[in-house]
């Protein structure tokens, strides 16, 4: 991704976010994007859940770290 575009490119997750959510979410992934992160739709979809407090906190470390597992192909113990 040469432009950080999150919003746009998945502006459906974004619908339900106060303006203060929206900007806590855009500055969360663009901090990451400019080490060199590139968020992929579940990684914004998560923290977009989480943000408007659909899941806890749990919940979330728990799809991030299923889905660090799927991309280092590990299987839990």
């Amino acid at each position: 991704m040469e432009k950080f575009d999150i919003e746009e490119r998945w502006p459906e997750l974004f619908t339900q976010l106060d303006e203060a959510q929206r900007h806590a979410v855009r500055q969360s992934l663009a901090a990451g994007w400019h080490e060199g992160f590139e968020p992929t739709r579940e990684d914004v979809e998560n923290l977009t859940d989480y943000a408007r407090g659909a899941i806890d906190i749990i919940e979330y470390r728990r799809r991030a770290h299923a889905a660090a597992r799927r991309i280092a192909q590990v299987t839990p113990a």
